[in-house]
């Protein structure tokens, strides 16, 4: 075991943890299990990384203009510089994650990540340069692996670059279904559906015009997140505490997030009022807003799939893939598990939407406190969204099946709506009103009551003619 202290006191640690004493502290104060997202701590190690870049940057831009002897700043040393930059790779890379032990919910506006990222940096740098862990002497969490920095603007940087990076595996997953779902709308166009309304029959439609709704929500879903980037784009990073950049070189505040942008291959850019993005999280309200309606928009369609091809409907036509055994004590049950898995899924991003507006608006003046709490909603919902996405493509899109024409339509007195431009609401009435005490289809009332040609009457009726947009007077000639 090694000690380490603070101004609060000591704590003993095991000798190869990565991690020190303000982690330790951390995780005794808030003992949730909740794990911090993996995306935002490797998000946090191109930060570290970007800040060092820029450090070694500055180091070299004022050796060249002044004796750095002579300098009231004391420079770290090339190689430290070196192993710093490689500890940080190492976090952005994912490694080490194990040895990040403070949970999702916290207080502390972030500090604990920070520290606790910043104490596996100097703790692997120490390992690479031959010392052990805790010899913060050579390397140390405060002096090196946090030099110009502050959790206030490193952590939100790094979730704004997590969040970035899901958005793109979002849009990708919502184009891919998209995809999908376009082409069974080709592969079912002018097949006949029965349409409802409140959960009523209505008027006929056509699967493709039923796919057509997915097809046309799903592109509006893709349009508005491949938006969402440009809501978060700018950061603070180099901001400091509350944006004023206070303690920290200009020449390091003006190439941080090159230097970041760089490393990242994302489109980021300095916000010019360091200290607006530092206080207002105003955009990842607005980002969540999107992620909730694309949630509502994948919400709908998987509940119309499982209604449509439920035992309640009696609907043989659309029938949606078999996953798993649905009953532990009923043989051969099947429950439709992906819309279930799915609906569960939007329900959380719908209570993580109150969450994040919330505690957005308990931003306190120069900070909002609760950035570890927003960001893991944010983060959760991204991913939540990604996996729906690829299940619904997968498991239940790519394999749905629809035979034949759903010809009850034509049972359904509603369907007489399309013969009142040719016959009058009342005489149209008299054909609903025969089908439905006879219990027939339109075909054969008419057959019966001989209100319009029976030759007429097919070419009305076939599924092209039911789903024009409106009819022409020369259609009703």
């Amino acid at each position: 075991m090694r000690t380490e202290n603070d101004f609060l006191g000591e704590v003993n640690i095991e000798d190869d943890a990565l991690y020190g004493i303000h982690s330790v502290r951390a995780k005794e104060n808030f003992p949730n299990k909740m794990a911090f997202n993996l995306e935002w701590y490797k998000a946090m190690g191109l930060v570290k990384k970007a800040c060092f870049c820029a450090y070694g940057k500055f180091k070299l831009a004022a050796s060249e203009k002044h004796d750095l002897r002579e300098l009231p700043i004391s420079f770290f040393d090339d190689q430290l510089i070196e192993v710093l930059k490689s500890a940080a790779q190492e976090v952005a890379s994912g490694q080490h994650y194990n040895h990040f032990i403070v949970p999702a919910v916290q207080g502390g506006a972030g500090t604990s990540i920070n520290m606790n990222v910043n104490e596996i940096i100097s703790n692997s740098a120490l390992i690479a340069l031959n010392e052990k862990p805790g010899e913060y002497t050579k390397v140390d969490p405060f002096e090196h692996a946090n030099v110009f920095q502050s959790t206030n603007d490193t952590v939100p940087t790094a979730l704004k670059l997590a969040c970035m990076t899901l958005l793109d595996n979002l849009e990708d997953g919502i184009n891919q279904l998209r995809n999908e779902v376009e082409i069974l709308e080709g592969k079912y166009r002018n097949l006949l559906r029965q349409g409802y309304t409140q959960m009523q029959a209505a008027v006929p439609s056509t699967y493709d015009k039923l796919f057509s709704t997915y097809n046309n929500a799903l592109s509006r879903d893709w349009w508005r997140v491949s938006k969402c980037s440009e809501r978060i784009k700018e950061v603070n990073l180099g901001g400091g505490a509350i944006g004023t950049g206070l303690g920290i070189p200009r020449f390091f505040i003006m190439q941080v997030v090159t230097e970041l942008q760089y490393l990242s291959g994302l489109p980021l850019t300095r916000c010019e009022n360091l200290s607006d993005a530092t206080a207002n999280l105003d955009s990842y309200v607005e980002v969540h807003a999107t992620l909730k309606a694309h949630a509502v928009n994948l919400e709908k369609m998987v509940n119309d799939m499982r209604l449509l091809a439920s035992d309640l409907t009696a609907n043989d036509n659309l029938s949606i893939p078999q996953r798993q055994v649905g009953s532990s004590i009923m043989p051969g049950k099947i429950n439709p598990v992906i819309p279930e898995y799915v609906i569960s899924s939007v329900h959380k991003i719908y209570s993580n939407d109150v969450l994040i507006s919330n505690l957005c608006g308990q931003g306190c003046l120069d900070l909002n406190a609760y950035i570890p709490s927003i960001g893991n909603a944010l983060l959760e919902s991204l991913q939540l969204l990604i996996d729906a996405n690829h299940s619904i493509l997968k498991n239940m899109v790519s394999d749905l099946i629809v035979e034949g024409e759903d010809t009850k339509a034509y049972h359904n007195p509603s369907v007489t709506t399309a013969l009142t431009p040719y016959l009058g609401y009342h005489k149209a009435s008299k054909l609903a009103t025969y089908m439905k005490e006879h219990k027939v289809s339109v075909f054969e009332a008419n057959i019966k009551l001989k209100l319009i040609d029976n030759n007429q009457l097919a070419a009305i009726m076939k599924p092209e003619s039911l789903i024009k947009q409106g009819y022409s007077l020369n259609d009703i000639k």
